[in-house]
């Protein structure tokens, strides 16, 4: 499935359960810093590249949307605790940015730093998401999933 979202638009993918994955189109070319407790480092971000934020349990879409927007736009780093830190159990959403990006339930959440790879939960795990220019490609999209269009602007005021 291709999506067409415009300039200004993010992709909102909800799931029968509470669940929704939120992802925009990256406008310029930034290096992303990864930190991990042991080291630090970039990974390159191009236009067209996506930045996803997954919130497994649901929770709000503006959050997701700021969430989103600091990292595409603010170019914020991301943190990669290592498993069974105690903080991971408080991450209610998690981020990436890569050319593609494919949705997994079978990782914990906030401890993945590799970029292709991002938490979700089970009713979209298996979802793989292609970036484009113009386009943001959908493969696995899941029976009973719904996709909508969310402006930019509309999101950060409206819940």
């Amino acid at each position: 499935m291709i999506l067409h979202p415009g300039e200004d638009e993010l992709v909102l993918i909800r799931a029968p359960s509470s669940s929704f994955l939120l992802a925009g189109r990256a406008r310029d070319r930034f290096a992303l810093v990864v930190d991990t407790v042991d080291d630090e480092y970039c990974e390159p971000v191009r236009p067209g590249d996506l930045v996803c934020v997954s919130a497994p349990e649901g929770g709000s879409v503006r959050a997701a949307a700021m969430l989103l927007l600091l990292v595409r736009d603010h170019h914020y780093p991301v943190v990669a605790l290592p498993k069974g830190h105690p903080g991971v159990k408080r991450i209610p959403m998690v981020v990436s940015a890569a050319p593609e990006i494919t949705l997994s339930c079978g990782i914990v959440r906030g401890t993945h730093p590799d970029q292709c790879l991002l938490c979700s939960g089970a009713d979209l795990a298996g979802l793989v998401l292609r970036g484009g220019k113009d386009s943001v490609t959908l493969e696995g999209f899941s029976p009973g999933c719904t996709i909508s269009y969310i402006c930019v602007n509309r999101a950060l005021v409206d819940e």
